[in-house]
């Protein structure tokens, strides 16, 4: 389950404002790779809505079947707030409903049926040859 936390209004260079809601993810037990202990952290991610700011306010609070997976992507650059150091990332935190396929995984190929009935066709307007 994934919970809407907050949203915000967001405006692209290029095109019309619109409302990203903010999910949080449920709480996970992490290990440090520096010391070994664990920690608690919650996975978050932002979406975009078609929402206005008050139908948003009302969303929040509210629980959505689903979770918050880390997907690929291309390299990008993110500092982080406490350090302001700058470190190159090649991943994103996306929401992912319950029951839905993941659009970055390879699709499975068609099964191309078009050669099937010639297929057949050969295959019974063969001569059997007995001995």
């Amino acid at each position: 389950m994934v919970q809407v936390v907050g949203y915000s209004l967001k405006t692209p260079k290029e095109g019309k404002p619109y409302v990203a809601l903010e999910l949080e993810g449920e709480i996970e037990m992490v290990q440090s790779q520096n010391t070994g202990r664990f920690y608690a952290t919650v996975r978050r991610c932002t979406i975009s809505s078609t929402f206005d700011e008050m139908t948003a306010e009302r969303m929040v609070n509210k629980q959505m079947a689903g979770s918050i997976e880390r997907v690929s992507c291309e390299p990008y650059e993110f500092t982080i707030r406490e350090t302001g150091e700058v470190t190159l990332m090649s991943y994103r935190w996306d929401y992912q409903p319950e029951g839905a396929r993941r659009y970055n995984q390879p699709r499975q190929k068609a099964t191309d049926y078009s050669k099937t009935s010639e297929i057949l066709k050969e295959e019974t307007t063969e001569e059997v040859v007995t001995q």
